[in-house]
C-alpha cells in the first residue's frame, strides 16, 4: 500500500492567477454572494444619492459667479466620473475575458456596456443644460465634450457588437477589443483641459493638491458621487445576476429539449 509522503514545499507549483480568478466564477456562488450584497448597495446608493441631492440643492451655497446653476454638477461630475470609470471596469472584464476566459467577464462587460452608456448620455445631457447658461450655447465642440461624446460611441459601439452576432462567443470577443482600442480616449478625456485651451473649466478635485471647491459644496459632492457610484454597481449586479439566471433557464431548457428528442 502507497504511503503518504510529505511534499516538499519547494517543488510545490504556485498557485496560478487564472485559477484564482475562476474560484470566484462559478455562477452560484456569484448569485449567492450577490444576493446578499447587493440589498445593501442599492440601499447605500439610494441613501447616499437623496442625501447628497437634498444637501446641494437646499443647503449649499450658490457659486459667486455662476449662481444656482452651478447645482447641476451634483448630478454632472458624478454621471462624468461613472462615464470613465464604467468604460475602465469593461476594459477590466475584457482583459479577464480574453486572457484568463473569466465566465463572467462577458456577462458582466456585456452589462457594463448599456450602464455606462445611459451615464454617459446622463452627463452629456446635465452639461448641455449647464453649458446654455454659462456658454450661451447647448453644444461646442470643446476637446472635453468632444472626447466624452466618443466616449459614448465606444459604448454603444460595444452594445452593437457583443448582440450582432449569432454566436455570443464572436460578439463577446469583438467588443472585448473594441472595449480595449477604446481605452486610449479615457486619458484624454482625464487631461484634455490640461492639454488643449477649451472653455470646460480645469479639475477641481485632484489628488496631488487640495480641492479648489468651497467644502459646503465638496461635500454634497462626495456623497452624490458615492450614491451614484454604489447605485451604478447595483444595477450591474442586477443586470448581471438577470443574464445568470438566463444562462441556466436556457441552458436547462435546451437539455430538456434534446431529452425530449
Amino acid at each position: 500500500m502507497a504511503r503518504n509522503l510529505p511534499v516538499d514545499a519547494s517543488i510545490t507549483p504556485p498557485p496560478q492567477p487564472g485559477r484564482n480568478l475562476h474560484r470566484f466564477a462559478n455562477p452560484g456562488r456569484f448569485l449567492r454572494l450577490s444576493g446578499l450584497v447587493l440589498p445593501w448597495v442599492a440601499a447605500l446608493g439610494l441613501g447616499l444619492t437623496l442625501t447628497g441631492f437634498a444637501w446641494g440643492l437646499f443647503f449649499a451655497p450658490a457659486d459667486w459667479q455662476q449662481g444656482d446653476a452651478v447645482r447641476i454638477m451634483y448630478v454632472h461630475v458624478p454621471s462624468a466620473w461613472l462615464a470613465s470609470f464604467g468604460y475602465l471596469s469593461l476594459a477590466v472584464c475584457s482583459v479577464l475575458s480574453l486572457v484568463w476566459r473569466h465566465p463572467l467577464a462577458d456577462l458582466a462587460a456585456a452589462e457594463i456596456g448599456p450602464v455606462g452608456a445611459a451615464f454617459t448620455a446622463l452627463c452629456l445631457a446635465s452639461g448641455s443644460l449647464w453649458g446654455k447658461p454659462m456658454w450661451g450655447a447647448w453644444w461646442v465642440w470643446d476637446a472635453r465634450l468632444t472626447s466624452v461624446l466618443v466616449l459614448f460611441f465606444l459604448y454603444l459601439g460595444h452594445v452593437a457588437l457583443v448582440r450582432a452576432f449569432d454566436d455570443p462567443q464572436r460578439g463577446y470577443r469583438a467588443g472585448a477589443i473594441l472595449a480595449l482600442v477604446g481605452v486610449v480616449n479615457l486619458p484624454i478625456i482625464k487631461f484634455s483641459v490640461d492639454w488643449w485651451n477649451t472653455l470646460h473649466q480645469p479639475s477641481t478635485i485632484k489628488f496631488t493638491s487640495a480641492p479648489s471647491m468651497y467644502v459646503g459644496m465638496l461635500w454634497p459632492l462626495l456623497l452624490c458621487a458615492l450614491g451614484f457610484s454604489f447605485g451604478f454597481v447595483a444595477i450591474v449586479l442586477m443586470r448581471t445576476r438577470a443574464a445568470v439566471m438566463e444562462r441556466r433557464i436556457r441552458g436547462l431548457l435546451m437539455a430538456r429539449a434534446q431529452e425530449a428528442g
